[in-house]
């Protein structure tokens, strides 16, 4: 007999508000982050028989919502948008610097391939990119996740592209400095 058991009729008025805070943090849009809770529910039913028991009901949910974040990142992140993840970092001279995260990983012995699909480290991201300013993370996203040309952020966000760059600067330095704190750390 299992330890603990489902109640799925209970699921969104006990957990639904759980759920969401957690990942209204790692997505920032309030319509993804609400489809990825109701994506969780599914994937909780469907998985109804495999449940042991061996955790609380709050416990698993939790666990198939982390999942749910990850595949939403993985699913955006077409290799345009890894590329720019990958942070190709300017000098201040404006040569191109080497890629800071390939870098990394062949210290590691990985390939950027490998690291960025290191589930761990696109949450890293996602907690490094909810820590910069509202704007730097508001640009950053736009240009590299969501892939938008600099002509469109311009317009809607009523900006030059010298000022868009300067940001996107900034929010690379940023994510960078606080990947390099929380995350390459040894």
């Amino acid at each position: 007999m299992p330890l603990n058991e489902l109640h799925p009729e209970q699921w969104v008025q006990n957990h639904a508000d759980y759920l969401y805070n957690y990942t209204i943090v790692r997505v920032n849009d309030e319509e993804i982050a609400q489809d990825i809770v109701q994506d969780t529910f599914l994937a909780a039913l469907k998985a109804i028989p495999n449940f042991k028991g061996e955790a609380a009901e709050r416990t698993w949910l939790f666990s198939i919502l982390k999942r749910k974040i990850i595949d939403h990142y993985r699913k955006i992140n077409s290799n345009k948008a890894k590329a720019e993840v990958r942070m190709q970092l300017s000098t201040d001279d404006g040569e191109e610097s080497s890629n800071w995260i390939d870098e990394r990983a062949e210290e590691d012995g990985l390939n950027a391939d490998e690291i960025m699909e290191n589930e761990e480290l696109g949450l890293a991201i996602q907690s490094c990119l909810s820590k910069l300013p509202k704007k730097q993370a508001q640009v950053f996203t736009m240009k590299t996740i969501e892939g938008l040309d600099t002509e469109t952020i311009c317009n809607e966000l009523n900006m030059t592209s010298s000022n868009l760059w300067v940001i996107i600067h900034r929010a690379r330095k940023g994510l960078a400095d606080c990947l390099q704190e929380n995350w390459f750390k040894n």
